[in-house]
């Protein structure tokens, strides 16, 4: 495929009124950025709102998980519609694409939703993302859809992200917009308010989290609003929200996969020696493991962390959670392969 890929993520907060519905005008702005911007860009347009949508349609509706699958199944087909309605006016066909985690942890399954999307960019065709609440496992749905945005950036190999918010960036503490941040070390999390939305899942916090994630893989982000003529052009500009500077990287495809599963069910635990070799680019051994967390299975794709907590990158490991658990003192067994290590 040529052309850049970008990914605009919406959240529920910024295309909702105060009423909680889609607020059109909003959905006719994007509609028209997006088609002045698919000259330029392979666009995947990845949009919260679909509880928001239905659940006016539930009596007493209290947001359990059953309540929000089928407010998400009731709301969605109104909100692709609203994005047909409008896209459809620049002369951009829509398609929505309703994804799960396994399009992204199952190799095979990635190939093919990857060379979908290409389809529908050689056919001038912008997919709608959203995951697919009504049948999405409680154990592994994304944890909001700004994961699943990043998710797709990183595996498709975006330029760019926007995470579109009703904050309108990352503010200081007097309440104004930081224009760009260069690291996102714990001077920048102190100005996060963990407060998520009455309509949205996710919070700073997560957009932050993943924003880190696919700076560290090279992709620029921009935390924006939508107010302006032209929100979407000004935050890749650096006029609009808060810009994050990526950082240099040279992953393969391959790799790159690997990162998209890098939010998981599993967890490895590296002991201070093992994280030195691993930066050194070796091996992992299960010598070098304090403990596991999951229950995952060999070939699963699995977060790796130091001493502190942090994480310092991803793994497909070779052994299930079980069998590390019963080989940690046992010399030269390899739990995961240099190969199949992404550093962040």
């Amino acid at each position: 495929m040529t052309g850049k890929v970008l990914v605009i993520k919406l959240g529920s907060a910024v295309i909702t009124n105060q009423e909680g519905n889609i607020d059109t005008t909003i959905v006719k702005k994007v509609a028209e950025e997006v088609a002045a911007l698919s000259r330029q860009y392979n666009i995947v347009l990845v949009s919260s709102g679909a509880v928001a949508s239905g659940k006016k349609f539930l009596s007493a509706y209290k947001g359990t998980l059953t309540e929000r699958k089928a407010a998400a199944a009731v709301g969605n087909p109104i909100l692709i519609q609203l994005y047909h309605q409008y896209l459809q006016q620049e002369g951009i066909t829509v398609a929505q694409a309703l994804c799960e985690r396994m399009h992204f942890s199952n190799r095979k399954q990635f190939l093919q939703l990857k060379e979908t999307f290409e389809t529908f960019w050689e056919n001038k065709i912008v997919p709608v993302v959203n995951e697919n609440d009504l049948v999405s496992n409680v154990e592994i749905k994304f944890s909001d859809n700004d994961e699943l945005a990043t998710l797709i950036a990183i595996g498709f190999d975006a330029t760019s992200m926007l995470l579109c918010t009703s904050a309108g960036g990352l503010l200081n503490d007097n309440k104004e917009v930081i224009s760009r941040v260069d690291r996102i070390d714990g001077a920048v999390l102190q100005h996060v308010n963990t407060e998520k939305s009455n309509v949205g899942l996710g919070g700073m916090l997560s957009k932050l989290t993943f924003t880190r994630l696919a700076t560290s893989l090279g992709i620029h982000v921009a935390i924006c609003g939508l107010k302006g003529e032209r929100p979407l052009q000004d935050a890749l500009e650096g006029k609009n929200g808060t810009w994050f500077e990526p950082q240099s990287s040279n992953l393969r495809a391959r790799q790159k996969w690997l990162a998209s599963g890098s939010v998981t069910l599993g967890t490895i635990h590296v002991d201070k020696g093992a994280a030195k070799a691993l930066f050194a680019r070796k091996s992992l051994l299960t010598v070098g493991i304090s403990n596991t967390e999951g229950k995952f299975v060999a070939g699963e794709v699995v977060q790796l962390r130091d001493e502190t907590g942090e994480i310092i990158g991803v793994a497909k490991s070779k052994l299930a959670a079980g069998e590390i658990g019963r080989q940690l003192t046992v010399r030269n067994v390899i739990a995961a392969h240099a190969d199949d290590i992404v550093l962040f």
